[in-house]
């Protein structure tokens, strides 16, 4: 962290630099959003000398250059000014000041309802006089009249000056020009002494501490001050608001060398940007959000600038990696050169992925093993077209699925696989992925819902074993995915396991799903499964009937032995499909399952996926 000092600076001093365009916000600021009520708390602490916080700084013309805008409200020529400052902590109370007690028009704000409003604030003067601060703080609406019974009763009429002085109150945004204000009050009460000394008393006890008193703490942090480090301190002290992400971060960045990141990711009116494109080429790049592109990036800029430092011999060999902070640094120049590569490997990430039989986003085991398969598949370029080098990714691929590696924390992961996979296909050493990657055979009974990796990736792997319809024989490809409602769904019904006894975590496990159309399942029910082949044979009112041994070869497709569930073994069903879907894994991985205790997962309710 660079060096950061502590001043006092006066409210009026901040207000007028506010004015001026000297005191900005940077872009990635969220705007204005106090209600009148915390406005006029806000007003009530200040003319009660009562401290309201510290206000945090950053200097400007460092190494962070943050497009700027000026405070809410302020008029369009501070737009032209170079502000010296910006504002990382205060903007609220700042914006909140300025406009009530600065600014010459209402003030837009909310009610507590949320209404949009617009408010004058004035001070109750007999009342402020008499220490009666909170209840003399008044906002009134911008024609000046308070109304009450639905706007049929005038409660309060400010509308001109003269009713103003005539009912002793002040406007608040008059307090910086006081001396003038208080000639106007005067001239209305014909400069009577009691009116000279009312102003006075008012001036000396309530203007007078605000204009002349009242200071705010500003801790300012130095110009050179990391990027990093600005956007911590920014986190920390804002933990009441909605988190700031890297990509707004990132946007207000390149902003300040006139580059619009935010227009680059999601397009205008007139043309798509980089998001759209990627949606519109396949489904699986729909859940694929701006910090993941960024990453992609990243890794992409790190892994080219780590080459040309060993290339050259360099010293200072530097690390390829996708984390928060390499992002914040990632240079404008690095994402303009790398951006069109990274889509295009996110591109060829779907292809490949399609390949597996994963074809829609929902279906993706880890979202987050989608960044380093697509740096990857960018830096190869044309020989990622070559079927050894794709079989080897898919063996990386489902050793990170069924590993379950890629669940949390992987930022590390994801810049060592982007690195040590290239190597292994260009003839090196195994990924430290693949390496660790372990998968217990017990693993197959606590695999019950959806949201696993690996019950995901079982059921790509089975689509791609050849797995068809137990109805129609169809293969599970895209068209039959889509058009058919393919889902998972139970083999023995549920309701039929429930009548037997059956325990549940072992009828909802992956060894008791397949995928099936809806049609399919609908036929199936809830009977045992003798009964349901039997429907499918004889043929339905919507579905013709199918010869036995066809039907045995769609099971075993789906590697379920006929034999079994025709008699209605389930034990001998479980325990054969078990050892099935095990060898399935582990021919995908490209190594043996173990024996022994199942990976630490919370077990969880099986989804009502069955029609019955």
């Amino acid at each position: 962290m660079s060096a950061f000092q502590t001043n006092q600076i006066p409210l009026q001093t901040l207000l007028r630099r506010a004015d001026k365009g000297e005191l900005k916000l940077p872009d990635f600021q969220r705007g204005w959003v106090w209600d009148e009520e915390r406005i006029k708390s806000l007003i009530s602490s200040v003319l009660t000398a009562f401290p309201i916080g510290a206000l945090m700084t950053l200097d400007t013309g460092g190494t962070a250059r943050f497009k700027q805008r000026k405070i809410e409200g302020a008029p369009d020529n501070a737009d032209t000014t170079e502000a010296s400052a910006l504002i990382l902590d205060g903007q609220q109370r700042v914006t909140s000041l300025y406009q009530s007690c600065f600014r010459r028009e209402s003030v837009q704000t909310k009610t507590i309802r949320n209404k949009k409003v617009r408010r004058w604030f004035y001070i109750d003067m007999k009342k402020a006089l008499d220490q009666e601060i909170e209840e003399a703080i008044v906002g009134v609406p911008e024609d000046g009249i308070v109304r009450s019974h639905f706007g049929r009763n005038i409660v309060l009429d400010l509308s001109t000056r003269n009713k103003e002085y005539e009912q002793h109150m002040f406007r608040l945004n008059c307090v910086f020009d006081f001396v003038r204000w208080q000639i106007d009050f005067n001239r209305f009460w014909d400069f009577s002494e009691e009116a000279t000394r009312f102003t006075a008393d008012f001036f000396d006890h309530v203007i007078k501490p605000l204009v002349e008193e009242y200071s705010v703490p500003v801790i300012t942090l130095d110009k050179e001050t990391p990027l990093g480090a600005i956007c911590l301190v920014f986190e920390k002290v804002n933990t009441g608001g909605k988190p700031l992400d890297t990509f707004e971060l990132v946007t207000a960045m390149y902003a300040g060398h006139g580059f619009d990141l935010r227009e680059d990711w999601l397009g205008t009116v007139d043309k798509p940007g980089r998001q759209k494109q990627l949606r519109q080429f396949n489904p699986l790049l729909h859940g694929v959000s701006s910090t993941d592109f960024l990453q992609v990036v990243s890794l992409l800029h790190t892994n080219r600038l780590q080459k040309n430092a060993k290339a050259t011999g360099a010293r200072d060999v530097p690390t390829v990696t996708a984390t928060r902070q390499s992002l914040l640094e990632l240079p404008l120049d690095g994402y303009k050169k790398h951006a069109e590569s990274a889509q295009s490997g996110l591109q060829a990430a779907a292809k490949f992925l399609h390949g597996l039989n994963i074809f829609r986003s929902s279906d993706m085991p880890y979202r987050t093993q989608l960044v380093p398969l697509a740096a990857i598949l960018a830096d190869l370029g044309s020989r990622r077209q070559h079927a050894t080098v794709r079989d080897k990714l898919a063996e990386w691929y489902w050793n990170g699925v069924f590993g379950e590696l890629y669940g949390a924390a992987t930022e590390t992961r994801i810049a060592r696989d982007m690195v040590e996979v290239i190597a292994w296909i260009d003839g090196g050493g195994v990924p430290n992925t693949m390496a660790s990657a372990l998968f217990s055979v017990d693993r197959l009974d606590s695999l019950r819902t959806r949201r696993s990796a690996a019950y995901k990736g079982l059921s790509a792997l089975l689509m791609a074993e050849g797995a068809r319809d137990f109805r129609s024989g169809q293969p599970y490809g895209n068209t039959v995915f889509f058009g058919d409602g393919v889902d998972i769904h139970h083999i023995f019904p549920r309701h039929w396991c429930k009548k037997r006894g059956i325990e549940a975590g072992k009828f909802n496990s992956i060894v008791n799903k397949t995928p099936l159309s809806w049609r399919t399942n609908r036929i199936l029910g809830g009977d045992a499964p003798s009964r349901y082949l039997d429907r499918l044979a004889r043929g339905t009112t919507d579905s013709p009937p199918i010869q036995i041994h066809v039907i045995d070869t769609h099971l075993k497709s789906h590697l379920i032995d006929p034999t079994f569930i025709r008699a209605d073994d389930f034990d001998k069903f479980y325990e054969d499909r078990k050892s099935a879907l095990c060898k399935l894994v582990e021919r995908a991985m490209g190594k043996d399952a173990f024996w022994g205790h199942e990976t630490d997962e919370p077990e969880e309710e099986a989804l009502d996926d069955e029609f019955e």
